[in-house]
């Protein structure tokens, strides 16, 4: 997440407030999610949801580097340290449905 907001520091002005913010919404939202998946005993619609929004924030990411906003390395690293958080919440629900 620190690397995401070092990039979205980049965006131009204007739009830092849309985008941005909204792709660092996304990023919160992220944490909270995992943070309620932790504590609760039934943990599939959660993780679900919580799937649902790591896609959204890998469109996000995607559209900031098609207009331009985003340099293609930063792209390229983000989005490999998005496709790990994939990977480890794949794991994480292949675990819960074997429950």
């Amino acid at each position: 997440m620190q690397y995401a907001m070092d990039a979205l520091r980049q965006y131009p002005k204007t739009e830092r407030f849309v985008l941005a913010a909204e792709t660092r919404a996304s990023m919160y939202k992220i944490i909270e999610l995992i943070i309620v998946a932790n504590k609760k005993y039934t943990k599939k619609t959660t993780l679900q949801n919580l799937d649902i929004e790591l896609d959204v924030l890998r469109v996000k990411v995607r559209l900031g580097m098609k207009a331009g906003f985003l340099p293609f390395r930063k792209y390229e690293i983000l989005s490999k340290k998005l496709d790990e958080v994939g990977r480890l919440l794949g794991g994480w629900i292949r675990s819960e449905n074997h429950k």
